[in-house]
């Protein structure tokens, strides 16, 4: 398995520069065109966007008087997010070459589609062969603070799994669907009130009560959300006592993944999170 890499250059593999031939038209054209100053180490160099042919992903630079080549991550394999609409909705599709699933990923209460650690389990995921769509409930979209109502939230869970589902369809993907905290949730109470055409869900720190408040009314609906669960949950999550989430997943014959030290936060625990979600994913298909 691989650890998440970032969305930086510096992130994913990269190629040596090398030396082209004076008599490489092509390459001096991309040198010639649009060049920009830049500084590599110390060094002055012209960084330009490159128009050979076989080479769109591919930049031109002058390297101390010799033009090379500079390829950015993604052309070794890592997926850049791209903005899409997943049913009237704002999202973030990060889709691997490698994708044999697709998961759409729902944010917590606090934090939006862009916080830091839905972007970094997004990519975290895409090393692991799957494609996330990560997307925004109406209330962070329009900029609030106060959570969607069940109603509106469960509504746009289904929006956007039903467009996702066509994503998956021409792409070959099995369906996944669930979230981080309150986007997890939701989305378990959208397919036991309605079953949606995904092929299991995945929480990310399901929130089974209010921090120092232990109870057990937020997993009430869960016995109605048929298919394959999997629970990630920490030891030091405030909101999930596992004493009272163990039997919960028992009964609903759902799978529990403890990550041991980890908060609600889960923010040290991403590669865990990602190569846990794969092997289940394998487990089940």
């Amino acid at each position: 398995m691989h650890a998440p890499t970032k969305a930086s250059g510096g992130g994913g593999s990269t190629r040596s520069p090398t030396k082209a031939s004076g008599g490489d038209a092509s390459t001096r054209q991309a040198v010639e065109v649009a060049a920009q100053a830049v500084d590599l180490g110390g060094h002055p160099a012209r960084l330009v966007p490159s128009r050979a042919a076989g080479h769109a992903a591919a930049q031109a630079v002058d390297l101390g008087g010799h033009p090379a080549r500079l390829v950015p991550s993604r052309a070794a394999g890592h997926a850049a997010a791209q903005a899409v609409d997943l049913g009237g909705h704002p999202a973030l599709l990060v889709r691997p070459a490698n994708a044999t699933a697709l998961l759409v990923l729902a944010h917590g209460a606090g934090a939006g589609m862009r916080h830091a650690f839905m972007e970094q389990l997004a990519h975290a995921l895409a090393d692991e062969g799957i494609a996330t769509a990560r997307w925004e409930f109406p209330f962070m979209a329009a900029g609030k603070k106060r959570v969607d109502s069940p109603e509106v939230a469960e509504r746009a869970v289904r929006d956007a799994v039903t467009a996702a589902a066509g994503i998956a369809r021409r792409a070959k993907l099995r369906l996944f669907a669930g979230g981080k905290s309150f986007g997890g949730r939701m989305t378990s109470r959208a397919h036991a009130a309605e079953p949606l055409p995904v092929k299991g869900l995945v929480f990310f720190g399901f929130p089974l009560h209010p921090a120092k408040r232990p109870a057990v009314e937020r997993a009430a609906h869960l016995s109605g959300a048929m298919g394959p669960m999997l629970f990630l949950q920490g030891t030091r999550d405030d909101l999930a006592d596992l004493g009272l989430l163990r039997p919960i997943v028992k009964r609903i014959r759902a799978t529990l993944h403890v990550l041991e030290g980890a908060d609600h936060g889960m923010a040290r625990h991403i590669r865990e999170l990602a190569t846990t979600t794969r092997a289940w994913i394998d487990r089940i298909s």
